[in-house]
Protein backbone atom coordinates (compact mmCIF):
# COMPACT_ATOMS: atom_id res chain seq x y z
CA UNK A 1 0.00 0.00 0.00
CA UNK A 2 2.99 2.11 1.15
CA UNK A 3 4.27 1.65 -2.47
CA UNK A 4 1.67 2.65 -4.59
CA UNK A 5 1.42 5.93 -2.35
CA UNK A 6 4.39 6.60 -3.19
CA UNK A 7 4.55 6.06 -6.90
CA UNK A 8 1.44 7.93 -7.20
CA UNK A 9 2.63 10.69 -5.17
CA UNK A 10 6.09 10.89 -7.41
CA UNK A 11 4.12 10.57 -10.60
CA UNK A 12 1.60 13.46 -8.96
CA UNK A 13 4.73 15.56 -8.19
CA UNK A 14 6.86 14.81 -11.68
CA UNK A 15 3.55 16.18 -13.60
CA UNK A 16 3.53 19.06 -11.16
CA UNK A 17 7.27 20.01 -12.16
CA UNK A 18 6.72 19.54 -15.94
CA UNK A 19 4.27 21.84 -15.86
CA UNK A 20 6.17 24.58 -15.25
CA UNK A 21 7.53 26.95 -18.42
CA UNK A 22 11.08 27.08 -16.98
CA UNK A 23 11.13 23.34 -18.14
CA UNK A 24 10.68 24.52 -21.95
CA UNK A 25 13.45 26.91 -21.85
CA UNK A 26 16.16 24.72 -23.53
CA UNK A 27 13.86 24.00 -26.41
CA UNK A 28 11.66 27.32 -26.73
CA UNK A 29 15.06 29.22 -26.67
CA UNK A 30 16.46 27.21 -29.56
CA UNK A 31 13.27 27.37 -31.46
CA UNK A 32 12.41 31.34 -30.96
CA UNK A 33 15.77 31.66 -31.69
CA UNK A 34 16.45 30.12 -34.91
CA UNK A 35 12.53 31.32 -36.03
CA UNK A 36 13.67 34.90 -35.26
CA UNK A 37 16.59 34.56 -36.65
CA UNK A 38 15.35 32.93 -39.72
CA UNK A 39 12.54 36.12 -40.47
CA UNK A 40 14.68 38.72 -40.01
CA UNK A 41 17.65 37.67 -41.70
CA UNK A 42 16.13 36.72 -44.89
CA UNK A 43 13.99 39.64 -44.97
CA UNK A 44 16.50 42.16 -44.44
CA UNK A 45 18.73 40.52 -47.05
CA UNK A 46 15.68 39.99 -49.22
CA UNK A 47 14.88 44.01 -48.63
CA UNK A 48 18.73 44.96 -48.88
CA UNK A 49 18.87 43.19 -52.65
CA UNK A 50 14.77 44.27 -53.65
CA UNK A 51 15.71 47.88 -53.13
CA UNK A 52 18.88 47.49 -55.69
CA UNK A 53 17.05 45.62 -58.18
CA UNK A 54 13.94 45.51 -60.67
CA UNK A 55 13.72 42.31 -61.37
CA UNK A 56 12.58 39.20 -58.87
CA UNK A 57 15.24 36.27 -60.13
CA UNK A 58 18.08 38.26 -58.03
CA UNK A 59 16.20 38.65 -55.10
CA UNK A 60 15.64 34.87 -55.11
CA UNK A 61 19.14 33.52 -55.50
CA UNK A 62 19.91 35.77 -52.83
CA UNK A 63 16.80 35.07 -50.35
CA UNK A 64 17.84 31.14 -51.10
CA UNK A 65 21.55 31.24 -50.41
CA UNK A 66 21.48 33.36 -47.48
CA UNK A 67 18.81 30.35 -46.52
CA UNK A 68 20.67 27.66 -46.79
CA UNK A 69 24.05 29.24 -45.65
CA UNK A 70 22.10 30.56 -42.28
CA UNK A 71 20.83 27.19 -41.21
CA UNK A 72 23.52 25.71 -41.84
CA UNK A 73 25.58 28.57 -39.83
CA UNK A 74 22.69 28.39 -37.24
CA UNK A 75 22.87 24.52 -36.81
CA UNK A 76 26.59 24.55 -36.67
CA UNK A 77 27.16 27.52 -34.35
CA UNK A 78 24.42 26.05 -32.18
CA UNK A 79 26.57 22.62 -31.72
CA UNK A 80 29.77 24.07 -31.12
CA UNK A 81 28.57 26.22 -28.35
CA UNK A 82 26.35 23.08 -26.41
CA UNK A 83 29.33 20.79 -27.11
CA UNK A 84 31.62 23.18 -25.46
CA UNK A 85 28.98 23.51 -22.70
CA UNK A 86 28.54 19.72 -22.47
CA UNK A 87 32.01 19.28 -22.20
CA UNK A 88 32.87 21.54 -19.60
CA UNK A 89 29.63 19.91 -17.59
CA UNK A 90 31.59 16.92 -18.15
CA UNK A 91 35.48 17.82 -17.02
CA UNK A 92 33.53 19.46 -13.84
CA UNK A 93 31.33 16.11 -13.08
CA UNK A 94 34.88 13.84 -13.88
CA UNK A 95 36.54 16.16 -11.21
CA UNK A 96 33.80 15.73 -8.93
CA UNK A 97 33.98 11.90 -8.76
CA UNK A 98 37.65 12.47 -7.69
CA UNK A 99 37.11 14.71 -5.42
CA UNK A 100 34.15 12.66 -4.10
CA UNK A 101 37.04 9.57 -3.56
CA UNK A 102 39.49 11.57 -2.36
CA UNK A 103 38.07 13.74 0.36
CA UNK A 104 34.04 12.47 0.74
CA UNK A 105 34.63 14.35 4.41
CA UNK A 106 35.66 17.64 2.84
CA UNK A 107 32.93 17.13 0.35
CA UNK A 108 30.24 17.03 2.79
CA UNK A 109 31.44 19.61 4.66
CA UNK A 110 30.90 21.78 1.24
CA UNK A 111 27.29 20.30 1.12
CA UNK A 112 26.10 21.58 4.09
CA UNK A 113 27.65 24.44 3.76
CA UNK A 114 25.19 25.21 0.44
CA UNK A 115 22.11 24.26 2.39
CA UNK A 116 23.32 26.45 5.22
CA UNK A 117 23.32 29.51 2.85
CA UNK A 118 20.15 28.75 1.24
CA UNK A 119 18.78 29.32 4.87
CA UNK A 120 18.98 26.20 6.90
CA UNK A 121 20.03 25.89 10.06
CA UNK A 122 23.78 24.66 10.31
CA UNK A 123 22.47 21.27 12.20
CA UNK A 124 19.33 20.90 9.40
CA UNK A 125 22.09 21.51 6.75
CA UNK A 126 24.76 18.96 7.99
CA UNK A 127 21.65 16.17 8.35
CA UNK A 128 19.93 16.85 4.46
CA UNK A 129 23.68 16.41 3.13
CA UNK A 130 24.25 13.42 5.16
CA UNK A 131 21.11 12.48 3.78
CA UNK A 132 21.71 13.00 0.27
CA UNK A 133 25.15 11.61 0.62
CA UNK A 134 24.20 8.76 1.25
CA UNK A 135 21.35 8.39 -1.50
CA UNK A 136 23.37 9.52 -4.49
CA UNK A 137 26.61 11.89 -3.45
CA UNK A 138 27.50 12.29 -6.70
CA UNK A 139 23.75 13.44 -8.33
CA UNK A 140 23.98 15.75 -5.02
CA UNK A 141 26.99 17.67 -5.46
CA UNK A 142 25.83 17.83 -9.81
CA UNK A 143 22.70 19.80 -8.76
CA UNK A 144 23.41 21.82 -5.51
CA UNK A 145 27.63 22.45 -5.95
CA UNK A 146 28.16 22.35 -9.61
CA UNK A 147 24.25 23.93 -10.29
CA UNK A 148 24.04 20.98 -13.48
CA UNK A 149 20.21 20.23 -13.94
CA UNK A 150 18.00 18.41 -16.63
CA UNK A 151 16.47 22.03 -17.12
CA UNK A 152 20.19 23.06 -18.06
CA UNK A 153 21.72 19.85 -19.48
CA UNK A 154 20.98 19.93 -23.69
CA UNK A 155 21.94 17.07 -26.49
CA UNK A 156 24.70 19.40 -29.01
CA UNK A 157 22.67 17.17 -31.93
CA UNK A 158 19.12 17.87 -30.97
CA UNK A 159 19.66 21.48 -30.38
CA UNK A 160 21.71 22.43 -33.58
CA UNK A 161 19.23 20.07 -35.46
CA UNK A 162 16.37 22.52 -33.66
CA UNK A 163 17.80 25.86 -34.73
CA UNK A 164 18.60 24.82 -38.23
CA UNK A 165 15.01 23.33 -38.78
CA UNK A 166 13.68 26.73 -37.04
CA UNK A 167 15.46 28.85 -38.86
CA UNK A 168 14.32 26.86 -42.39
CA UNK A 169 11.04 27.60 -41.37
CA UNK A 170 10.98 31.21 -40.56
CA UNK A 171 13.51 31.70 -43.70
CA UNK A 172 11.26 30.32 -46.16
CA UNK A 173 8.30 32.63 -44.77
CA UNK A 174 9.23 35.90 -46.44
CA UNK A 175 10.37 33.58 -49.24
CA UNK A 176 6.83 32.99 -50.21
CA UNK A 177 6.46 36.49 -50.03
CA UNK A 178 9.11 37.04 -52.45
CA UNK A 179 7.55 34.55 -54.80
CA UNK A 180 3.96 35.70 -55.05
CA UNK A 181 4.17 39.67 -54.15
CA UNK A 182 4.69 41.70 -56.90
CA UNK A 183 8.28 42.48 -57.71
CA UNK A 184 6.72 46.58 -57.56
CA UNK A 185 7.48 48.00 -54.44
CA UNK A 186 8.51 44.38 -52.70
CA UNK A 187 10.63 45.84 -49.95
CA UNK A 188 6.97 47.29 -48.86
CA UNK A 189 5.48 43.79 -48.83
CA UNK A 190 8.24 42.10 -47.29
CA UNK A 191 8.44 44.60 -44.64
CA UNK A 192 4.58 44.50 -44.09
CA UNK A 193 4.10 40.29 -43.99
CA UNK A 194 7.62 40.32 -41.46
CA UNK A 195 5.64 42.17 -38.75
CA UNK A 196 2.96 40.10 -38.78
CA UNK A 197 5.28 37.23 -39.24
CA UNK A 198 7.22 38.43 -36.18
CA UNK A 199 4.06 39.07 -34.04
CA UNK A 200 2.69 35.86 -34.77
CA UNK A 201 5.86 34.12 -33.80
CA UNK A 202 5.93 36.42 -30.54
CA UNK A 203 2.44 35.48 -29.39
CA UNK A 204 3.33 31.78 -29.81
CA UNK A 205 6.70 32.35 -27.92
CA UNK A 206 5.18 34.02 -25.31
CA UNK A 207 2.12 31.97 -24.45
CA UNK A 208 4.03 28.91 -24.72
CA UNK A 209 6.57 30.69 -21.95
CA UNK A 210 3.93 31.83 -20.16
CA UNK A 211 5.41 35.35 -20.23
CA UNK A 212 3.88 38.54 -21.35
CA UNK A 213 2.41 38.74 -25.37
CA UNK A 214 2.42 42.44 -25.42
CA UNK A 215 5.95 42.87 -24.40
CA UNK A 216 7.62 40.01 -26.84
CA UNK A 217 5.88 41.06 -29.51
CA UNK A 218 7.04 44.85 -28.95
CA UNK A 219 10.45 43.18 -28.34
CA UNK A 220 10.44 41.26 -31.54
CA UNK A 221 9.12 44.09 -33.64
CA UNK A 222 10.99 46.94 -32.74
CA UNK A 223 14.40 44.93 -33.29
CA UNK A 224 13.31 43.20 -36.57
CA UNK A 225 12.05 46.89 -38.00
CA UNK A 226 15.22 47.94 -36.99
CA UNK A 227 17.54 45.31 -38.87
CA UNK A 228 14.86 45.81 -42.02
CA UNK A 229 15.28 49.40 -42.45
CA UNK A 230 19.08 49.64 -42.08
CA UNK A 231 19.37 46.81 -44.63
CA UNK A 232 17.24 48.98 -46.81
CA UNK A 233 19.18 51.55 -46.29
CA UNK A 234 22.19 49.75 -47.47
CA UNK A 235 20.24 48.84 -50.37
CA UNK A 236 19.36 52.02 -51.34
CA UNK A 237 22.65 53.55 -50.92
CA UNK A 238 25.02 51.21 -52.28
CA UNK A 239 22.71 49.24 -54.49
CA UNK A 240 22.68 49.07 -58.33
CA UNK A 241 20.19 48.71 -60.71
CA UNK A 242 20.03 45.21 -61.31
Amino acid sequence: MNNSNEVSDKITIDNYLDSHYIHRSNWLRAAVLGANDGIISISSLAIGVATASSTREPIILATVAGLVAGALSMAAGEYVSVSSQTDTEKADIEREIKELEEMPEEELKILAQIYEKRGLKKETAMQVAIELTEKDALAAHIRDELGINEISQANPIQAAFSSGAAFSVGGVLPLLVILFAPIKSMEYWLYGFTIVFLVLLGNIAAKTGGSSVKKAILRITIWGTIAMVLSALVGYIFGVRV
